[in-house]
């Protein structure tokens, strides 16, 4: 099969041929569809963040396909099924999985991290951790639930409560903020999206925005004071997606007392918050990572009847030939693109 091979940071992937995968027993060999392309995989890619499996290896973890063989003993998919593939596989026995916290499971194993990914024609994956595409979702575009929508989903959903009629700031507007302004709308709040790009906060207004703030285009650069001219008060939850010690305080700052602050962006930098502030008005800053296997079904279901729109998001398709390049309009920040996918 052809696969986008990595072979260690600060070069391109390298488009080979490589031994099609075999399954082996409970699981599934799967023939992709589609496979989002990530700022994660960039991060391995651009910056040295190392993998756990030593590269030459296949990344790529927001994938769809079919299933194209069954390895033995597995009875809950035929050939040719449609499924989804979430981005991490949980063991389902540790302290974590065990509480129903499987996101932060102690034994999590990740694709195109600890094992090959899915920039290829075929991934093998265990069988239980698949989950159904029904006949409504869109194949193609139904990859980016894997990371993309689902990292949203749980972050708004389970970390943060999320209740009608609360008011939501989401600092940043790309692949993932993006989406935490359309989980959020979805779910009843109303939504304040903030980013320094007036494009993207056009998207944002698409996507269920009620308001939007470019800090830019502020005097004095003071989110929080925009906020609190716009709605009295500070928000209820403040969604930070784009791993920016400075935004993450940004953040921080526009919750009101008994607020929440949740950082989904990854940063490995240190970032100052007011800890007599966070005590005397009983705010929280909590993290939030990836998505339980339970609430896949939920997504899915609710692209299905319409209450999440994922054809819209995918703005860019590009062959398993032109991953590079697919790469390279990721690094360009291009304001017009929220999620591109490699469609082998």
């Amino acid at each position: 099969m052809k696969a986008a091979v990595f072979h260690g940071p600060n070069q391109p992937l390298k488009v080979e041929e490589v031994p099609t995968p075999r399954p082996g027993r409970g699981e599934i060999l799967v023939k992709v569809a589609a496979c989002g392309v990530c700022h994660t995989d960039m991060h391995y890619i651009d910056h040295g963040v190392p993998t756990f499996m030593k590269p030459p290896m296949i990344l790529g973890h927001e994938a769809s396909g079919t299933v194209a063989e069954l390895g033995e003993g597995v009875t809950n998919w035929k050939m040719d099924d449609q499924v989804l593939l979430p981005a991490v596989l949980t063991c389902g026995v540790c302290p974590s999985c065990r509480a129903g916290r499987e996101n932060i499971c102690d034994d999590m194993k990740m694709f195109g991290n600890h094992i090959n990914g899915s920039y290829a024609e075929y991934v093998v994956s265990p069988a239980k951790d698949a989950i159904a595409i029904p006949v409504g979702v869109p194949l193609i575009e139904g990859s980016i639930i894997a990371d993309a929508v689902s990292t949203p989903f749980h972050a708004v959903v389970n970390r943060a409560n999320i209740k009608p009629g609360d008011w939501v700031a989401a600092f940043g507007c790309g692949g993932v903020g993006i989406n935490v302004v359309q989980v959020a709308a979805a779910v009843g709040a109303s939504v304040i999206a903030i980013d320094l790009m007036p494009e993207k906060l056009e998207i944002a207004k698409k996507f269920g925005a009620l308001e939007t703030i470019n800090p830019a285009e502020l005097p004095d650069g003071r989110i929080d004071k925009a906020i609190r001219k716009l709605i009295g008060d500070g928000v209820d939850v403040a969604f930070e997606s784009i791993g920016n010690p400075k935004t993450i305080v940004a953040a921080y700052n526009t919750v009101k007392k008994g607020g929440t602050c949740v950082v989904i962006g990854y940063t490995h930098l240190k970032a100052e918050i007011p800890v007599a502030k966070t005590m005397f008005f009983e705010q929280s800053l909590i993290g939030s990572l990836g998505c339980r296997p339970v609430d896949y079904p939920r997504i899915v279901e609710m692209v299905r009847i319409g209450k999440l729109n994922v054809k819209d998001l995918v703005t860019g398709r590009f062959g398993l030939d032109q991953v590079n390049e697919a790469f390279d309009l990721l690094r360009s920040n291009d304001p017009g693109t929220l999620r591109s996918v490699i469609v082998p």
